[in-house]
């Protein structure tokens, strides 16, 4: 974060201090905060975000709403919109808390845009869960290494991930040598990719390139050359949907026939349509298999599909299981203020979602839960194994 947006973030803290502890607006309803990516670099993150949250209020409000305290109360949503930059975030997080007065807030997604948010709902004694980012510093106060109060997610997080994929190479794949491609510049790749190395050479995996990038430059050439000359027998994308396919395929070209793994940012239909075949046979870890779905999670994939046109992704799914947990944290509090729904939120310790089963452990906003390992198998995400904490 720059240092005049941090200096606008902490006075906006400090003014929403004032304000954090007061009773909410909304009368009759409950409102609730949603800030997606619909603009900006990575929309189709930003629609499935978006279009989950929309149908999860849909359902609830047709079902009478939520019942807080002998009560039912509908949801009205505000829906801000990071249009790609992360001062937009913090500032749609002052809006929704100043302005419109929200108990909770979903969202935002990618890391780059929930870490600084994070900051602000924080400080202001207000919840927020991120349904997608798994980066640490989302719910973890960097300068005191301890948890953040307010701050969840439905996902699992980075350390997590960046392990497991590493132990599938090694140990599923049979892969000893491996190189990796990465954006320097963002907080989730860049985790992504060190959890990864660390791992693997742990376990007696050898790193062999270690290539970073920074977003925007869409010429991998020079760090694809160095990949090619190290030979590794597998290759690390740890990159959003909109970059691994143009990475996938300028190594192609090159001659590079190691395969390919990848994170839950490959999980958008949106890499199957720009990578096509050159993904094809690929595994990336995420955190949900549509074609392994429970019969609840089946009810929403039908759902989802009938109002949308197409099966829900990962986002989807993980803001659809936001909404749960906010629905149990709201039933729990039985009255609409922000620190009993936190409070409510903190104790949850079974929730069964869409992306699986899920529990808090009070001082933690990180959820345990499962991930899957997903193939890229005939054009599309096919359920390969289940990985457990």
């Amino acid at each position: 974060m720059s240092g005049s947006l941090m200096g606008s973030a902490i006075a906006g803290i400090a003014a929403l201090m004032l304000f954090g502890c007061a009773s909410q607006g909304g009368g009759d309803k409950i409102l609730v905060g949603v800030i997606a990516e619909l603009t900006g670099d990575i929309p189709a993150v930003g629609a499935s975000c978006k279009n989950a949250a929309e149908l999860a209020v849909k359902e609830i409000n047709d079902s009478g709403g939520i019942n807080a305290g002998g009560r039912k109360y509908p949801i009205k949503l505000f829906i801000e919109d990071t249009t790609g930059k992360t001062e937009q975030s913090v500032s749609a997080v002052h809006r929704l808390i100043m302005e419109d007065d929200v108990v909770a807030i979903v969202g935002p997604n990618a890391s780059r845009y929930a870490v600084p948010a994070s900051e602000v709902a924080e400080g202001a004694k207000v919840l927020m869960i991120t349904p997608w980012c798994t980066n640490p510093k989302a719910t973890i106060d960097v300068k005191t290494g301890q948890p953040k109060k307010y701050v969840f997610r439905a996902c699992f997080e980075d350390m997590f991930q960046g392990r497991l994929v590493a132990k599938f190479a090694l140990d599923n794949l049979k892969k000893k040598t491996a190189a990796v491609l990465y954006d320097v510049a963002s907080e989730y790749n860049k985790g992504q990719a060190e959890y990864f190395k660390k791992t693997y050479e742990e376990n007696g995996g050898k790193i062999v390139a270690f290539e970073t990038y920074t977003a925007n430059n869409n010429d991998y050439s020079a760090q694809l050359v160095k990949i090619k000359d190290a030979n590794p027998e597998v290759i690390f994308l740890p990159n959003y949907y909109t970059e691994v396919p143009l990475q996938i395929q300028l190594a192609k070209r090159l001659g590079i026939t190691a395969p390919f793994l990848g994170s839950d940012t490959w999980g958008s239909s949106d890499l199957l349509k720009l990578c096509g075949d050159d993904c094809e046979g690929y595994f990336f870890s995420t955190h949900y298999a549509a074609d392994m779905a429970t019969t609840a999670a089946k009810s929403f994939i039908n759902s989802y599909t009938a109002k949308y046109g197409n099966p829900p992704d990962d986002v989807a799914a993980l803001t659809y299981d936001t909404f749960g947990l906010l629905t149990q944290a709201l039933q729990k509090a039985g009255k609409i203020d922000r620190q009993a729904v936190r409070d409510a939120m903190a104790k949850i310790t079974d929730y069964q979602g869409v992306t699986g089963n899920m529990q808090f452990k009070e001082g933690s906003g990180d959820p345990i839960k499962s991930a899957v390992i997903v193939q890229i198998k005939d054009g599309k995400f096919s359920f390969y194994a289940f990985a457990h904490p």
